[in-house]
């Protein structure tokens, strides 16, 4: 079968294509033929080998998908062949607080990802996804969907009428967005685009600040919030943009850490505010199949659709990775087997 892998070293020229065995599923196990994946950032990071340097190469990347159940091990009752799942992200966190343990099980990472025709999976670590979704949209959620519901929902409970300000109009922005409105939040979103905002404002948010044009977006985030601060803050781009979160908050209000598009070192961010304003800045790293199953259901309840920017062949992995680079996508990139 088809796949993609870093062989040798880290690089975006070391990620190149290559045969592998079928698979063949084992007890507790599945194969998922797979149909389609999405990209995140960190699929760039652990390419480019600044992700985590010591991860076994080769390296099958790619954490999110979809696919079809083709054969199934002795003892597997959660699926059977024919089911459309997406594997979770956290292949060993299935419900509960994350443990050191289970944060070693991710995919496209510390275990091979889902860059392959055809994956090897244990049968507890896939959900079966909305119906009404595309293959291209349900390959969207493992990650970055999971990742916003687990900001507002679980380690947040985020309410109608609370004001939360969302960075930029990547995947875990765009659904923080849709989830937040679903729970009749109002939103302010950020990003350097005109375009991309008047696209956000179609998907509902509320207010848009473009960040090139107003560098101290955290002043009128607090105008538009009457000089309060907004209630909860997601935040994706790291220590170029921790800063000004923590003067856009409210007092008492959350901050999610979620990314590092401006790097991950928190440099000269001052404790201060987060003591004087006894502000929660809480770290997200996705989520359970828990949260994942209970997301689903929302999503299926409500009909909403993840918004997928393009969609790009499997043979075009790599540019399609490279591309994440730029930050010109809206919501996701979909990937085609």
């Amino acid at each position: 079968m088809k796949a993609f892998a870093l062989q040798g070293s880290f690089g975006l020229d070391a990620l190149r294509p290559i045969d592998l065995p079928e698979p063949e599923p084992g007890p507790g196990q599945i194969v998922l033929q797979m149909r389609a994946a999405s990209l995140n950032f960190r699929d760039l990071l652990v390419a480019k080998g600044l992700y985590n340097p010591k991860f076994s190469l080769p390296l099958v990347p790619l954490s999110d998908g979809v696919g079809e159940v083709v054969a199934v091990g002795d003892g597997v009752t959660r699926v059977k062949v024919g089911d459309r799942v997406s594997p979770i992200f956290h292949q060993r966190w299935i419900d509960g607080e994350i443990s050191a343990d289970k944060a070693r099980g991710a995919l496209g990472g510390e275990l091979p990802g889902v860059a392959a025709e055809r994956v090897l999976l244990d049968a507890e670590g896939v959900v079966a996804v909305p119906q009404h979704l595309t293959d291209e949209e349900a390959a969207s959620l493992p990650c970055a969907a999971v990742t916003a519901w687990n900001a507002l929902f679980v380690a947040s409970h985020i309410k109608a009428g609370d004001a939360v300000l969302v960075q930029g109009t990547g995947g875990v922005s765009i659904f923080a967005l849709q989830f937040a409105r679903l729970a009749g939040a109002r939103v302010i979103i950020t990003s350097s685009s005109d375009e991309k905002l008047e696209r956000a404002r179609a998907l509902g948010a509320s207010e848009t600040i473009n960040y090139r044009a107003n560098p101290d977006w955290d002043v009128p985030a607090r105008s538009l919030t009457g000089g309060e601060g907004v209630d909860h803050v997601i935040e994706v781009g790291g220590a170029g943009t921790l800063a000004r979160s923590l003067r856009a908050v409210r007092f008492g209000g959350r901050v999610s850490l979620i990314g590092v598009l401006t790097g991950g070192a928190l440099g000269d961010v001052g404790l201060f505010p987060i003591l004087m304003k006894q502000i929660t800045a809480h770290g997200i790293f996705v989520g359970s199949r828990a949260m994942f199953e209970d997301m689903n259901r929302a999503i299926a309840a409500s009909g909403l659709r993840p918004v997928v920017d393009r969609v790009v062949p499997f043979a075009e992995l790599r540019q399609a990775i490279e591309s994440m680079a730029n930050g010109a996508h809206f919501g996701k990139i979909a990937i085609r087997f």
